[in-house]
Protein backbone atom coordinates (compact mmCIF):
# COMPACT_ATOMS: atom_id res chain seq x y z
CA UNK A 1 0.00 0.00 0.00
CA UNK A 2 1.32 3.43 -0.92
CA UNK A 3 1.69 6.16 1.70
CA UNK A 4 -0.59 9.18 1.41
CA UNK A 5 1.18 12.55 1.58
CA UNK A 6 0.14 16.09 2.37
CA UNK A 7 2.73 18.70 1.40
CA UNK A 8 2.50 22.03 3.22
CA UNK A 9 4.42 24.53 1.09
CA UNK A 10 4.42 22.45 -2.10
CA UNK A 11 5.58 25.31 -4.36
CA UNK A 12 8.57 26.26 -2.21
CA UNK A 13 12.09 24.85 -2.54
CA UNK A 14 11.61 21.90 -0.16
CA UNK A 15 8.11 21.20 -1.44
CA UNK A 16 9.29 21.01 -5.04
CA UNK A 17 12.15 18.69 -4.12
CA UNK A 18 9.78 16.54 -2.09
CA UNK A 19 7.57 16.09 -5.14
CA UNK A 20 10.68 15.24 -7.15
CA UNK A 21 11.33 12.37 -4.72
CA UNK A 22 7.69 11.25 -4.99
CA UNK A 23 7.88 11.32 -8.78
CA UNK A 24 10.76 8.82 -8.61
CA UNK A 25 8.91 6.51 -6.20
CA UNK A 26 5.26 6.52 -7.21
CA UNK A 27 4.97 2.90 -6.18
CA UNK A 28 5.57 3.94 -2.55
CA UNK A 29 3.83 7.32 -2.23
CA UNK A 30 0.80 9.15 -3.53
CA UNK A 31 -0.09 12.81 -3.03
CA UNK A 32 -3.39 13.38 -1.22
CA UNK A 33 -3.15 17.14 -0.66
CA UNK A 34 -1.04 20.08 -1.83
CA UNK A 35 -0.92 23.41 0.03
CA UNK A 36 0.74 26.54 -1.31
CA UNK A 37 0.69 30.30 -0.94
CA UNK A 38 0.28 32.51 -4.00
CA UNK A 39 2.09 30.59 -6.74
CA UNK A 40 -1.16 29.31 -8.22
CA UNK A 41 0.21 28.47 -11.66
CA UNK A 42 2.81 26.10 -10.22
CA UNK A 43 0.28 24.65 -7.77
CA UNK A 44 -2.04 23.87 -10.69
CA UNK A 45 0.78 22.19 -12.61
CA UNK A 46 1.61 20.09 -9.54
CA UNK A 47 -2.06 19.12 -9.24
CA UNK A 48 -2.05 18.03 -12.89
CA UNK A 49 1.00 15.80 -12.33
CA UNK A 50 0.00 14.27 -8.98
CA UNK A 51 -3.83 14.26 -9.00
CA UNK A 52 -4.39 15.15 -5.32
CA UNK A 53 -7.77 14.99 -3.63
CA UNK A 54 -7.40 18.52 -2.24
CA UNK A 55 -5.45 21.65 -3.18
CA UNK A 56 -5.16 24.63 -0.83
CA UNK A 57 -4.36 28.25 -1.68
CA UNK A 58 -2.87 30.72 0.77
CA UNK A 59 -5.97 32.93 1.18
CA UNK A 60 -9.74 32.78 0.46
CA UNK A 61 -9.54 35.44 -2.26
CA UNK A 62 -7.28 33.09 -4.25
CA UNK A 63 -9.85 30.30 -4.54
CA UNK A 64 -11.44 31.53 -7.78
CA UNK A 65 -8.09 32.32 -9.47
CA UNK A 66 -6.86 28.86 -8.41
CA UNK A 67 -9.97 27.21 -9.85
CA UNK A 68 -9.26 28.95 -13.17
CA UNK A 69 -5.61 27.88 -13.12
CA UNK A 70 -6.67 24.29 -12.46
CA UNK A 71 -9.10 24.44 -15.39
CA UNK A 72 -6.42 25.78 -17.72
CA UNK A 73 -4.01 23.06 -16.58
CA UNK A 74 -6.55 20.36 -17.40
CA UNK A 75 -7.01 19.21 -13.80
CA UNK A 76 -10.14 17.18 -13.12
CA UNK A 77 -13.00 19.38 -11.85
CA UNK A 78 -13.52 16.83 -9.06
CA UNK A 79 -10.46 18.12 -7.18
CA UNK A 80 -11.47 19.86 -3.97
CA UNK A 81 -10.27 23.42 -3.26
CA UNK A 82 -9.76 25.12 0.11
CA UNK A 83 -7.81 28.12 1.39
CA UNK A 84 -5.97 29.62 4.33
CA UNK A 85 -5.14 28.05 7.66
CA UNK A 86 -8.44 26.15 7.84
CA UNK A 87 -7.70 24.63 4.44
CA UNK A 88 -4.22 23.61 5.56
CA UNK A 89 -5.63 21.97 8.68
CA UNK A 90 -8.21 20.09 6.59
CA UNK A 91 -5.45 18.88 4.25
CA UNK A 92 -3.08 17.82 7.03
CA UNK A 93 -5.71 15.84 8.91
CA UNK A 94 -7.39 13.97 6.03
CA UNK A 95 -7.83 10.28 6.92
CA UNK A 96 -5.99 9.24 3.74
CA UNK A 97 -2.87 11.18 4.79
CA UNK A 98 -0.15 9.14 6.51
CA UNK A 99 2.65 11.70 6.34
CA UNK A 100 2.58 15.49 6.41
CA UNK A 101 5.62 17.24 4.93
CA UNK A 102 5.81 20.54 6.80
CA UNK A 103 7.76 22.69 4.35
CA UNK A 104 6.07 26.08 4.55
CA UNK A 105 8.40 28.84 5.71
CA UNK A 106 8.24 30.67 9.04
CA UNK A 107 5.24 30.07 11.28
CA UNK A 108 2.88 29.79 8.27
CA UNK A 109 2.35 26.06 8.67
CA UNK A 110 2.54 25.93 12.47
CA UNK A 111 -1.19 25.44 13.11
CA UNK A 112 -1.65 22.75 10.47
CA UNK A 113 1.48 20.91 11.58
CA UNK A 114 0.33 20.96 15.20
CA UNK A 115 -3.14 19.68 14.23
CA UNK A 116 -1.47 16.90 12.21
CA UNK A 117 0.54 15.96 15.30
CA UNK A 118 -2.70 15.82 17.30
CA UNK A 119 -4.11 13.54 14.60
CA UNK A 120 -1.18 11.14 15.06
CA UNK A 121 0.36 11.68 11.62
CA UNK A 122 4.01 11.18 10.77
CA UNK A 123 5.59 14.62 10.29
CA UNK A 124 8.44 15.20 7.86
CA UNK A 125 9.62 18.43 9.43
CA UNK A 126 11.42 20.92 7.21
CA UNK A 127 9.91 23.96 8.94
CA UNK A 128 12.27 24.37 11.89
CA UNK A 129 10.15 27.21 13.29
CA UNK A 130 7.60 24.66 14.51
CA UNK A 131 10.12 23.25 16.97
CA UNK A 132 11.63 26.63 17.77
CA UNK A 133 8.36 28.39 18.55
CA UNK A 134 6.48 25.43 20.02
CA UNK A 135 9.01 22.67 20.60
CA UNK A 136 7.99 21.73 24.13
CA UNK A 137 4.29 21.73 23.23
CA UNK A 138 4.80 19.86 19.95
CA UNK A 139 6.93 17.08 21.43
CA UNK A 140 4.58 16.61 24.38
CA UNK A 141 1.58 16.44 22.05
CA UNK A 142 3.38 13.99 19.75
CA UNK A 143 4.03 11.66 22.70
CA UNK A 144 0.39 11.88 23.77
CA UNK A 145 -1.00 11.10 20.30
CA UNK A 146 1.61 8.69 18.94
CA UNK A 147 2.81 11.05 16.21
CA UNK A 148 6.31 10.59 14.82
CA UNK A 149 8.39 13.66 13.95
CA UNK A 150 11.23 13.05 11.51
CA UNK A 151 13.56 15.92 10.59
CA UNK A 152 14.04 16.98 6.98
CA UNK A 153 16.74 19.56 7.75
CA UNK A 154 19.99 18.01 6.50
CA UNK A 155 21.69 18.59 9.87
CA UNK A 156 18.97 17.05 12.02
CA UNK A 157 18.45 14.23 9.57
CA UNK A 158 22.18 13.53 9.94
CA UNK A 159 21.89 13.52 13.75
CA UNK A 160 18.88 11.18 13.52
CA UNK A 161 20.92 8.73 11.43
CA UNK A 162 23.98 8.92 13.67
CA UNK A 163 21.92 8.31 16.82
CA UNK A 164 20.96 4.92 15.44
CA UNK A 165 24.52 3.89 16.37
CA UNK A 166 24.00 4.03 20.14
CA UNK A 167 21.69 4.61 23.09
CA UNK A 168 20.61 8.01 24.36
CA UNK A 169 22.64 7.67 27.56
CA UNK A 170 25.81 6.90 25.60
CA UNK A 171 25.84 10.28 23.82
CA UNK A 172 28.37 12.90 24.93
CA UNK A 173 27.31 15.64 22.50
CA UNK A 174 25.56 16.44 19.24
CA UNK A 175 27.68 18.37 16.71
CA UNK A 176 25.77 20.46 14.17
CA UNK A 177 27.85 21.56 11.20
CA UNK A 178 27.51 24.94 9.47
CA UNK A 179 28.83 26.04 6.11
CA UNK A 180 29.57 29.47 7.59
CA UNK A 181 27.58 31.19 4.84
CA UNK A 182 29.00 33.88 2.55
CA UNK A 183 30.57 35.98 5.34
CA UNK A 184 32.77 33.42 7.07
CA UNK A 185 35.88 35.57 6.57
CA UNK A 186 34.24 38.98 6.30
CA UNK A 187 35.36 41.54 8.87
CA UNK A 188 32.84 42.75 11.45
CA UNK A 189 33.25 46.31 10.15
CA UNK A 190 32.37 45.18 6.61
CA UNK A 191 29.27 43.38 7.89
CA UNK A 192 27.74 46.77 8.73
CA UNK A 193 27.34 47.53 5.02
CA UNK A 194 26.43 44.13 3.56
CA UNK A 195 23.68 44.32 0.95
CA UNK A 196 20.76 41.86 0.62
CA UNK A 197 22.13 40.74 -2.75
CA UNK A 198 25.45 39.80 -1.13
CA UNK A 199 23.75 38.03 1.77
CA UNK A 200 21.62 35.94 -0.60
CA UNK A 201 24.69 34.43 -2.30
CA UNK A 202 25.02 31.24 -0.26
CA UNK A 203 28.17 29.28 -1.25
CA UNK A 204 26.55 25.82 -1.13
CA UNK A 205 22.76 25.69 -0.93
CA UNK A 206 19.97 27.31 -2.95
CA UNK A 207 17.22 28.17 -0.48
CA UNK A 208 14.46 30.68 0.22
CA UNK A 209 15.13 34.27 1.29
CA UNK A 210 14.79 34.01 5.04
CA UNK A 211 16.73 30.78 5.48
CA UNK A 212 19.54 32.11 3.27
CA UNK A 213 19.83 35.28 5.36
CA UNK A 214 19.66 33.20 8.54
CA UNK A 215 22.54 31.14 7.19
CA UNK A 216 24.53 34.33 6.54
CA UNK A 217 23.93 35.52 10.13
CA UNK A 218 24.24 31.96 11.53
CA UNK A 219 20.83 32.35 13.13
CA UNK A 220 19.93 29.15 11.29
CA UNK A 221 22.39 27.25 13.51
CA UNK A 222 20.94 28.91 16.58
CA UNK A 223 17.46 27.81 15.55
CA UNK A 224 18.83 24.33 14.87
CA UNK A 225 20.25 24.13 18.39
CA UNK A 226 16.77 24.82 19.76
CA UNK A 227 15.20 22.36 17.33
CA UNK A 228 17.73 19.66 18.26
CA UNK A 229 16.89 20.14 21.93
CA UNK A 230 13.29 19.13 21.32
CA UNK A 231 13.80 16.60 18.54
CA UNK A 232 16.40 14.56 20.38
CA UNK A 233 16.01 15.42 24.06
CA UNK A 234 19.48 16.79 24.83
CA UNK A 235 20.12 20.01 26.78
CA UNK A 236 21.87 23.05 25.32
CA UNK A 237 25.25 22.19 26.84
CA UNK A 238 25.32 18.90 24.89
CA UNK A 239 24.71 20.58 21.53
CA UNK A 240 27.62 22.29 19.78
CA UNK A 241 28.25 23.88 16.38
CA UNK A 242 31.29 23.58 14.11
CA UNK A 243 31.99 25.48 10.90
CA UNK A 244 32.45 23.04 8.03
CA UNK A 245 32.67 24.99 4.74
CA UNK A 246 32.92 21.80 2.66
CA UNK A 247 29.28 20.90 3.45
CA UNK A 248 30.05 17.18 3.21
CA UNK A 249 29.63 16.19 6.87
CA UNK A 250 26.08 17.24 7.65
CA UNK A 251 26.36 16.64 11.39
CA UNK A 252 27.95 14.29 13.93
CA UNK A 253 27.32 12.56 17.23
CA UNK A 254 30.12 12.01 19.73
CA UNK A 255 29.63 9.13 22.16
CA UNK A 256 31.02 8.90 25.65
CA UNK A 257 33.77 6.47 24.61
CA UNK A 258 35.17 9.08 22.21
CA UNK A 259 33.70 7.54 19.05
CA UNK A 260 32.29 10.07 16.58
CA UNK A 261 29.65 9.08 14.05
CA UNK A 262 29.35 11.41 11.05
CA UNK A 263 26.78 11.40 8.27
CA UNK A 264 28.31 12.42 4.94
CA UNK A 265 26.73 12.96 1.55
CA UNK A 266 26.64 15.36 -1.36
CA UNK A 267 24.63 18.52 -0.50
CA UNK A 268 21.29 17.41 -1.95
CA UNK A 269 18.10 18.09 0.02
CA UNK A 270 16.34 15.18 -1.65
CA UNK A 271 18.39 12.80 0.51
CA UNK A 272 16.98 13.93 3.90
CA UNK A 273 13.53 14.27 2.34
CA UNK A 274 13.43 10.68 1.15
CA UNK A 275 14.94 9.48 4.44
CA UNK A 276 12.07 11.08 6.37
CA UNK A 277 9.43 9.83 3.94
CA UNK A 278 10.52 6.20 3.95
CA UNK A 279 12.12 5.71 7.38
CA UNK A 280 13.13 3.15 8.61
CA UNK A 281 13.68 1.94 5.04
CA UNK A 282 15.97 3.68 2.58
CA UNK A 283 14.99 4.50 -0.96
CA UNK A 284 17.51 3.93 -3.74
CA UNK A 285 19.42 6.99 -4.92
CA UNK A 286 17.58 9.33 -7.32
CA UNK A 287 18.34 8.56 -10.93
CA UNK A 288 20.11 11.90 -11.47
CA UNK A 289 21.94 11.97 -8.12
CA UNK A 290 25.68 11.59 -7.83
CA UNK A 291 27.22 9.68 -4.97
CA UNK A 292 29.98 11.01 -2.74
CA UNK A 293 33.43 10.92 -4.36
CA UNK A 294 35.67 10.42 -1.33
CA UNK A 295 38.86 10.57 -3.40
CA UNK A 296 37.92 13.94 -4.86
CA UNK A 297 37.16 15.40 -1.43
CA UNK A 298 40.74 14.86 -0.18
CA UNK A 299 40.24 16.73 3.11
CA UNK A 300 37.53 17.98 5.48
CA UNK A 301 37.88 21.30 7.33
CA UNK A 302 36.35 22.27 10.66
CA UNK A 303 36.55 25.42 12.80
CA UNK A 304 34.84 26.94 15.81
CA UNK A 305 32.33 29.74 15.01
CA UNK A 306 33.24 33.35 15.89
CA UNK A 307 30.58 34.46 18.39
CA UNK A 308 31.47 38.14 17.97
CA UNK A 309 30.98 38.03 14.20
CA UNK A 310 27.80 35.95 14.54
CA UNK A 311 25.96 37.13 17.71
CA UNK A 312 22.69 35.49 16.58
CA UNK A 313 24.12 32.10 17.50
CA UNK A 314 24.47 33.00 21.16
CA UNK A 315 21.14 34.85 21.21
CA UNK A 316 19.45 31.62 20.19
CA UNK A 317 21.29 29.62 22.84
CA UNK A 318 20.29 32.21 25.46
CA UNK A 319 16.67 31.93 24.34
CA UNK A 320 16.76 28.15 24.69
CA UNK A 321 18.26 28.35 28.16
CA UNK A 322 15.69 30.97 29.23
CA UNK A 323 12.90 28.71 27.94
CA UNK A 324 9.21 29.54 28.08
CA UNK A 325 8.21 32.05 25.39
CA UNK A 326 11.76 33.21 24.65
CA UNK A 327 12.51 30.91 21.67
CA UNK A 328 9.14 31.83 20.13
CA UNK A 329 9.90 35.55 20.55
CA UNK A 330 13.40 35.08 19.12
CA UNK A 331 12.01 33.35 16.03
CA UNK A 332 9.34 35.99 15.41
CA UNK A 333 11.80 38.83 15.87
CA UNK A 334 14.27 37.24 13.50
CA UNK A 335 11.65 36.78 10.79
CA UNK A 336 10.59 40.43 11.03
CA UNK A 337 14.19 41.66 11.12
CA UNK A 338 15.13 39.60 8.06
CA UNK A 339 12.12 41.02 6.20
CA UNK A 340 13.31 44.50 7.16
CA UNK A 341 16.82 43.81 5.93
CA UNK A 342 15.64 42.36 2.61
CA UNK A 343 13.40 45.41 2.12
CA UNK A 344 16.32 47.78 2.72
CA UNK A 345 15.00 49.14 6.03
CA UNK A 346 17.72 47.58 8.19
CA UNK A 347 21.45 47.00 8.01
CA UNK A 348 22.62 43.40 8.23
CA UNK A 349 24.19 44.12 11.62
CA UNK A 350 20.84 45.45 12.88
CA UNK A 351 19.23 42.00 12.71
CA UNK A 352 20.66 40.79 16.05
CA UNK A 353 19.92 44.21 17.59
CA UNK A 354 16.22 43.83 16.81
CA UNK A 355 16.19 40.27 18.16
CA UNK A 356 17.98 41.21 21.37
CA UNK A 357 15.62 44.15 21.86
CA UNK A 358 12.54 41.94 21.55
CA UNK A 359 14.00 39.31 23.86
CA UNK A 360 14.76 41.92 26.52
CA UNK A 361 11.07 42.86 26.61
CA UNK A 362 9.67 39.32 26.57
CA UNK A 363 8.24 38.12 29.88
CA UNK A 364 9.96 35.04 31.29
CA UNK A 365 7.06 32.64 31.76
CA UNK A 366 7.40 28.97 32.65
CA UNK A 367 6.01 27.54 29.40
CA UNK A 368 3.59 27.93 26.51
CA UNK A 369 0.96 25.34 27.35
CA UNK A 370 -1.46 25.79 24.43
CA UNK A 371 -1.18 26.56 20.75
CA UNK A 372 -3.02 29.83 21.39
CA UNK A 373 -0.24 30.80 23.82
CA UNK A 374 2.34 30.25 21.09
CA UNK A 375 0.38 32.26 18.54
CA UNK A 376 -0.14 35.15 20.97
CA UNK A 377 3.56 35.22 21.89
CA UNK A 378 4.44 35.21 18.19
CA UNK A 379 1.99 38.06 17.50
CA UNK A 380 3.27 40.27 20.33
CA UNK A 381 6.92 39.68 19.43
CA UNK A 382 6.26 40.66 15.82
CA UNK A 383 4.58 43.89 16.88
CA UNK A 384 7.54 44.86 19.03
CA UNK A 385 10.03 43.81 16.33
CA UNK A 386 8.30 46.00 13.74
CA UNK A 387 8.49 48.93 16.15
CA UNK A 388 12.23 48.37 16.57
CA UNK A 389 12.73 48.06 12.81
CA UNK A 390 10.97 51.37 12.31
CA UNK A 391 13.08 53.01 15.02
CA UNK A 392 16.35 51.73 13.60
Amino acid sequence: MTKGLCVLGSTGSIGRQCLSVVREARERFHVVALCAGQNLELLAQQARHFSPKLVVAGAPELVDPLREQLRQAGVSPSVQIAAGVSGQVEAATLPEVNTVVSASHGTTGLVATYKAIQAGKRIGLANKEVMVAAGELATRTAAEHGAEILPVDSEHCAIHQCLRSGRHGEVRRLILTASGGPFLKTSRQRLENITPAEALLHPTWRMGGRITIDSASMMNKGLEIIEARWLFGFPSEQITVLIHPDSIVHSMVEFRDGSVMAQMSVPDMRLPIQYALDYPDRLAMNSDSKGLDLVAIKKLRFAAPDARRFPCLELARAALEAGGPMPCALNAADEVAVEGFLAGRLRFSDIPRVIEGVMSETARLSSLNRLDDVLECDREARIRARELVAAL
